[in-house]
């Protein structure tokens, strides 16, 4: 790479919680368009791809969705939207555990909450509550989830047949987390995930979502309507992320861009410019493209736009890594468990 600060792409290949039920309109029944995507990013050797979901929306859930991609692909990252709101936090990271696991370490979660009174309805649990609240909620799970995917210590299993024992219950962990809306014990039932912890995204648009962001993520989606106005978020999530004891450069930040070649002025090459200028001028660390037309736009994405960057030297011509968060420059983390016991 001839940058010293790696760029970092990724696309959106199913539609989040808004109008629309599915790219192009259409919702997914199968994991047949999803799987052709996500091997389409892969071509482009794209750091991760995101799958949209809400509690209304028609189709396939996006954690299993991607759990049947994982297998059809090899390198790129699989970031499934996961709401917390309603949901229980025990069984939410043990799902995202598992997508790493079947992955081999390509696994995220994008954190979302639901604060709609007919999503409430369809649970029947609690009513609908204010987005600060839920997103206060979120960044719990947030917390409980890291602290379950360190329960299991890494070399916790034994895997003894001539014993019996599959485990050292030495190296499985109590978490007894205490949330304002609920409470976990733990361990884990799912093994210590490949990453260690997979990646978190959050999309920090909305106001109320932020502090949750600069705390809890390792991507943050951003929109911003110039690179001053990116480079301004990205400087304020980064400083909320440095007061909650984060370490400089943390988290990424990425500009989400919807984006339809049919009408974007100046087409691939355009859009090749605008990453390098605001990349190169610091306001991001990598931009998050939403194709109108995931089909159309995802491929010439690819053929075009990353082709350019990578004509000029700013994007990777093939995986240098194998795991997501080798993808996005992050350490695997250790357990906090190990540590603690390693220090005693």
């Amino acid at each position: 790479m001839s940058t010293v600060r790696p760029l970092h792409l990724a696309a959106e290949i199913a539609t989040g919680p808004g109008p629309g039920p599915g790219p192009g309109g259409i919702p997914f029944t199968d994991a047949g368009r999803p799987v052709a995507l996500a091997r389409l990013a892969e071509e482009g050797a794209l750091d991760l791809v995101t799958l949209g979901d809400s509690f209304t929306r028609p189709g396939l859930d996006a954690l299993a969705v991607a759990a049947r991609v994982a297998p059809a692909t090899s390198r790129v990252g699989l970031v499934p939207t996961v709401t917390t709101t309603h949901t229980e936090p025990f069984h939410v990271q043990a799902a995202v555990a598992t997508l790493d696991w079947v992955s081999r370490g390509r696994a995220g979660w994008r954190i979302e909450v639901s604060t709609g009174e007919a999503e409430a309805r369809i649970f029947g649990r609690r009513p609908a509550a204010p987005a600060a609240e839920v997103w206060r909620e979120a960044a719990e799970v947030a917390e409980v989830s890291r602290r379950l995917w360190d329960s299991w210590e890494d070399d916790a299993e034994i895997r003894d047949v001539a014993t019996g024992r599959f485990v050292d219950r030495d190296k499985l962990h109590h978490v007894d987390f205490q949330g304002s809306t609920f409470s976990v014990k733990g361990p884990s039932i799912v093994p210590r995930p490949p990453q260690g912890h997979p990646v978190t995204v959050v999309d920090a648009t909305a106001p109320a979502a932020r502090d949750t962001a600069a705390h809890h993520a390792d991507i943050v989606l951003v929109r911003a309507a110039s690179a001053e106005e990116a480079a301004a978020l990205r400087a304020a999530l980064q400083e909320k992320a440095r007061a909650h004891g984060r370490s400089p450069g943390e988290p990424r930040v990425l500009l989400s861009l919807t984006v339809d070649f049919d009408t974007y002025e100046g087409g691939e090459g355009a859009l090749a410019g605008l990453i390098a200028g605001w990349h190169g001028g610091g306001a991001v660390d990598g931009f998050h493209l939403v194709p109108a037309r995931p089909e159309r736009d995802l491929e010439r994405f690819v053929g075009g736009t990353v082709a350019l960057l990578r004509g000029r030297g700013l994007f990777r011509t093939s995986y240098e890594a194998t795991t997501l968060r080798e993808h996005l420059g992050l350490a695997r983390p250790l357990s906090r468990y190990a540590t603690a016991g390693g220090a005693a």
